[in-house]
């Protein structure tokens, strides 16, 4: 037997480690199973059963019972079966014997060993307990210290474990020093060699729907949705927002009073701004919506291809597309349609360019072009509509001549579209022809201030708040303007 004082060592090293009970018997079994392996080379016959209450160790092996030994860890003679235990003078040969091993008669070497053995065993239940404490936790919102910085990533601390966030997942505007505290989400969790790795964001969209169920009580209560969310961290976000219930603006509900809960969480991302967005069904209201600051003057919209055109006022069109094109991707993004963005002069101009006959574009052979006309295709936009098989079906007309086509037809509208329109009075545009060219839906009534759609338009002017301090911040929205039960006032005209 192994006295208590033993167990009592390797109990104070698990306690240390919050090691269950339960856990450290399985391991100082296997701790003494090792050590047999170790000294004799095989331990399948053995057994050991660890009691730490009573601080008792017993270690059993098995051996058959024969006249000449030949293998000494599975055999033993019947005389010395009797020295060992005199009850066996009652087995005979072929019997099995049950020797009981003395721990102590490993000595210094299960010392040794054991130290080894036990520590790595510790590493490896510790190392599992965080994985599977953080593989269930996955999406939540966790508060850690940095504790070290490196070129692609940082690593933060939170009790035993190690988390890390790598470049792609750090706000670029961001700047983090050891002893940062750091609020992040945790994205994945995967086992390593070197135990698991926990990967945490602060730049996944989750982090910012996290952030929104923090803030306002109504999406935790499941009152108010987040049906989608595009963002480019540290720079601009857009979410759209659905209420449950009638007796609730869900924009309103977001900012808060006077802004508090929009500001708590643009402060939290390092004065990322984040328009809020009212859902609609009707398609042609949301993509509006989310094309905030900027108002379209018409959209043209193709539900089956997800795909809008969506046309401006010519001074308008550089809010609507934003910095580096931002605005309307974050707009595509967060409404899932494709969306092109042109001054009404620029669209004008470009549907003109379509009616053009492509036999008179420099650069589009005769013989392509006759070949092409036999199959119907004579203007440019029966060309950038038609499918690339029916092209290839026009006699004379190869892949190469097609390349050479397109080519032309685009130096043709660029160098077009760079002519500086010089009438400025010239008559309306008539969109109800482009319904019938592109199969885009809208409305052929023109209002310089309305969207013009076939479908009718919610009677609710406030259904975009913005914390762009270039547009009517939710910090500048005094008490009766942002209420959680009355309409938002539009703050991106």
């Amino acid at each position: 037997m192994v006295n208590r004082e033993l167990i009592e060592v390797f109990s104070e090293i698990a306690r240390e480690k919050n090691v269950e009970r339960s856990e450290l018997a399985t391991i100082l079994e296997e701790l003494f199973l090792y050590v047999i392996e170790k000294e004799y080379g095989d331990s399948s016959n053995c057994s050991c059963i660890v009691n730490l209450d009573k601080g008792e160790i017993e270690i059993y092996a098995e051996k058959t019972i024969v006249d000449e030994i030949d293998d000494y860890k599975v055999e033993i003679t019947l005389a010395e079966a009797i020295a060992k235990e005199p009850d066996a003078a009652d087995l005979e040969i072929g019997d099995v014997f049950v020797e009981v091993i003395d721990p102590r008669v490993f000595g210094r070497r299960l010392i040794t060993t054991a130290k080894q053995f036990f520590a790595q065993r510790l590493r490896d239940v510790e190392r599992n307990y965080i994985y599977e404490d953080y593989a269930n936790r996955v999406g939540e919102i966790v508060i850690g210290v940095v504790h070290q910085v490196q070129r692609d990533s940082i690593f933060i601390n939170i009790e035993q474990a190690e988390l890390r966030m790598p470049k792609i997942e750090q706000i670029k505007s961001e700047r983090y020093r050891r002893g940062d505290t750091v609020r992040s989400v945790i994205k994945s969790v995967e086992v390593t060699p070197k135990g698991p790795d926990i990967v945490v964001s602060r730049s996944d969209n989750h982090f910012l729907y996290k952030l929104f169920e923090m803030e306002v009580p109504e999406i935790e209560d499941g009152i108010i949705d987040i049906t989608s969310i595009a963002r480019h961290p540290g720079e601009r976000a857009k979410i759209i927002v659905r209420s449950n219930d009638r007796r609730i603006d869900p924009v309103g509900a977001c900012v808060g009073m006077r802004g508090s809960r929009i500001q708590a969480i643009v402060r939290e991302l390092n004065n990322e701004k984040i328009d809020i967005v009212n859902y609609s069904e009707q398609p042609e209201i949301l993509v509006s919506r989310a094309l905030s600051p900027a108002k379209p003057v018409q959209l043209f919209i193709d539900d089956e291809k997800n795909y809008c055109v969506a046309l401006f006022e010519d001074e308008n069109l550089d809010a609507a597309i934003g910095r580096n094109g931002m605005n309307i991707n974050l707009a595509s993004k967060v409404t899932e349609y494709r969306i092109d963005a042109y001054g009404i002069k620029q669209y004008e101009r470009i549907q003109e360019d379509h009616k053009t006959v492509l036999s008179e574009i420099e650069g589009v052979s005769s013989k392509v072009s006759a070949g092409l006309a036999t199959i119907g295709i004579n203007v440019v936009s029966e060309l950038l509509d038609a499918d690339m098989e029916v092209l290839l079906s026009a006699k004379g007309v190869d892949e190469d001549s097609l390349d050479t086509i397109y080519e032309a037809v685009q130096t043709f509208v660029e160098r077009e579209l760079e002519i500086e329109t010089e009438d400025d009075d010239s008559e309306d545009f008539d969109f109800s022809s482009l319904e019938k060219e592109d199969g885009l839906e809208s409305d052929t009534k023109e209002n310089d201030d309305e969207i013009a759609t076939d479908k009718p338009v919610e009677e609710s002017g406030e259904e975009t708040v913005s914390t762009d301090q270039n547009d009517t911040s939710s910090e500048e929205l005094g008490e009766e303007d942002v209420n959680e039960d009355e309409p938002i006032a539009e703050s991106t005209e």
